[in-house]
């Protein structure tokens, strides 16, 4: 189910019409439908936005609704129950799209795959942009876009339901990556610790980001989660989600992690998509989850749920080795499990109750 986060039209249209006005050189939004139109017409803005996730993701209906706020049109796929990365490229040609909003590697490695399996390429010179947010996009499936489509813009959201755009960076074909929305410590983003106290930029303690401005009003029939979620600080109200990051002394944030994917082994804190993240970078691995397990001896055991590429397969002891290489040890999975899909949601969000489930099933027939 949907996290059920809520959204009031008036704040939905203000941090739209706030995007607008950036674009538009701070410049007042249309007053009527006549004026609407005729500023349309005079920018030339005719934006054609293919969101392939589902449209009851934050992503999808925010970009959806941008494209139509900014005059332009919303190009859905016609299978609706399944994502079929050739079919989005053929009605991203047919259609013209200018934009392209997935949810991380998720939707990006088939799509890479369509690409690179193609008998014939398809037409995509409109594509202007591929946007992301939510997961993880890893630079090698970004890296293998770009030289597919040569002058697309990849940009790489942080940001929530209940948090948007707190930070973007943009990749292209020359590898370069610029900062658009900053990863920094700003007007309407903040980092306290569990105390509610700001964190000191360059002091080294890990703390909560928190994003003012235009924010939900909370959760649909959860007042608990949503004082836990959505505080006064200052007289200022701010979204914490739950991102964890350290302050650099410039003010940049370094993410960390969620809380709800950190695990506690032996007393050591590890967070998942860093695991995640290295196991993916080996040849033989397609996708990964990485969560924490009870265990008499650490607390929490780091255990490991991957998904191979076809064809290939991977061994247990080589892909432990693999992390151990690069990450502490403490940090290497105790077990790995191998599935032929990790079963994600529709919105590409892993399932880590499932895949925990799962791997605790076979923890309990190999004792």
């Amino acid at each position: 189910m949907p996290k059920g986060v809520i959204w009031t039209h008036h704040i939905i249209m203000s941090a739209q019409l706030n995007s607008l006005r950036a674009l538009n050189g701070d410049a007042e939004p249309p007053a009527s439908i006549e004026q609407f139109i005729e500023h349309v017409r005079t920018r030339g803005m005719h934006a054609r936005q293919l969101p392939a996730a589902p449209l009851m993701h934050a992503t999808g209906m925010t970009v959806a609704m941008g494209a139509m706020v900014s005059g332009g049109c919303v190009i859905t796929l016609p299978t609706a129950t399944k994502f079929d990365a050739a079919e989005l490229w053929r009605e991203a040609s047919r259609h013209g799209a200018t934009s392209i909003t997935i949810v991380g590697d998720a939707f990006a490695k088939p799509m890479l795959a369509a690409l690179e399996e193609a008998k014939e390429p398809y037409k995509l010179d409109s594509v202007q942009s591929i946007v992301s947010s939510g997961v993880v996009w890893s630079t090698p499936v970004k890296q293998g876009l770009v030289k597919h489509i040569q002058q697309v813009l990849l940009l790489d959201s942080l940001g929530s339901t209940e948090a948007p755009a707190c930070g973007a960076t943009i990749t292209t074909k020359d590898g370069d990556v610029t900062e658009t929305l900053d990863f920094r410590v700003g007007p309407e983003c903040r980092v306290f610790d569990e105390d509610d106290n700001e964190i000191e930029p360059g002091s080294g303690k890990i703390g909560f980001m928190a994003r003012s401005g235009f924010i939900p009003i909370g959760y649909y029939k959860d007042e608990a989660k949503t004082r836990e979620t959505f505080k006064t600080i200052g007289g200022v109200r701010y979204a914490i989600p739950g991102d964890l990051c350290h302050v650099e002394a410039d003010g940049r944030l370094v993410l960390l992690g969620r809380r709800s994917s950190c695990i506690n082994t032996g007393g050591e804190k590890v967070f998942a998509e860093e695991v995640e993240e290295t196991l993916k970078a080996h040849p033989a691995v397609d996708d990964a989850n990485v969560f924490g397990v009870p265990d008499e001896k650490w607390g929490q055991a780091v255990i490991a749920v991957i998904a191979t590429r076809p064809g290939v397969g991977a061994d247990e002891a080589e892909l432990r080795a693999f992390v151990h290489e690069r990450l502490a040890g403490y940090k290497t999975p105790k077990r790995i499990f191998t599935r032929p899909d990790l079963e994600r949601h529709p919105n590409g969000k892993p399932n880590y109750e499932r895949m925990r489930t799962y791997a605790l099933g076979e923890l309990e027939r190999s004792a």
